[in-house]
């Protein structure tokens, strides 16, 4: 067969793209659709973990209150208007100077002092307010510091770790109150003896440490517990007041001011821990109370 004679072969190569007509543009799409849905709900967790404290303080910050409020151009003291009459002056935000600056009571003297105070203004009644709320949290954050350093100080003295079960700690209307209660086989006094043992000593020195650290008038009152039928005994009063008495002594001692004690009493078993059964060891025991105090307010007011 000569060279003329011979067919024609043609050979078509196909390319296959690696996962047929569908491709790997789907995976993308997949990818993001996952990626929204987990930025979705970590916004949601976030939002349900959040408080309202928190959250105002982010809406606080994409619209804070220190932007100015006024639509003149000019953030300075002037405010865009000009000191004299001549000239080109424009009003600018004139008036928002004018309605913070109001006009004198008719009756104020020259002193600039209202001269016939019959009652506070309502700027008046919103500052002291304002001063108690101020004066209250500050001292709250002080009682529950006072607190949280009691507690501290137990874990990291071994020779109080052993006695908090004995002490505990909660937050009155009347203050921060702390109470060396008596356990089973474990008693903070003797039985009818008023001396405190070592066990008691440790406690309220410890307490003290912590107390001297603030200002508050501080309380001190004795409990005792019922008999085993249920009643009570006349001389759990003299008793309760005398342990109370050298409670204070140890505390004085330990550094505590005596112009800061308050008031020392004893209550006998007329107001039990456990009312439930008044005849149960934790009634006996020592609550110290530090005072909340009355804000003190300037002059005037």
């Amino acid at each position: 067969m000569s060279v003329s004679d011979r067919p024609i072969m043609v050979k078509k190569i196909k390319k296959v793209i690696e996962g047929g007509h569908h491709g790997g543009a789907w995976k993308v799409a997949y990818a993001d659709f996952v990626t929204a849905m987990m930025a979705f709900f970590l916004l949601m967790w976030l939002i349900n973990t959040t408080s309202p404290q928190q959250k105002r303080g982010i809406a606080d910050y994409f619209a804070p209150a220190s932007v100015s409020q006024s639509t003149s151009g000019s953030g300075g003291i002037l405010a865009g208007t000009a000191l004299g009459d001549a000239g080109v002056k424009s009003n600018g935000s004139a008036s928002v100077i004018e309605n913070l600056a109001p006009e004198a009571p008719p009756n104020a003297d020259n002193s600039g002092q209202n001269s016939n105070r019959v009652g506070a203004t309502p700027l008046d009644t919103a500052s002291e307010q304002a001063l108690k709320s101020e004066l209250q949290a500050r001292e709250q954050a002080s009682l529950q510091s006072a607190a949280e350093s009691l507690k501290q100080a137990m874990q990291d003295m071994p020779e109080l770790a052993e006695l908090s079960k004995q002490v505990m700690i909660d937050q009155t209307p009347e203050g921060l109150r702390i109470q060396l209660i008596d356990q089973e086989g474990r008693p903070m006094f003797d039985p009818g003896s008023a001396k405190p043992n070592d066990r008691a000593k440790i406690l309220l020195r410890a307490v003290a440490k912590i107390a001297a650290r603030l200002p508050n008038r501080i309380t001190i009152s004795g409990h005792t517990s019922a008999n085993a039928d249920g009643t009570k005994s006349g001389g759990d009063w003299p008793l309760s007041a005398s342990r109370a008495d050298a409670s204070r002594q140890i505390m004085q001692d330990a550094g505590i001011d005596a112009d800061r004690v308050y008031q020392v009493s004893g209550k006998a078993a007329s107001d039990p821990l456990f009312p439930d059964d008044p005849t149960l060891p934790g009634n006996r025991r020592i609550a110290i109370v530090l005072l909340r105090e009355s804000p003190v307010l300037p002059p005037n007011h």
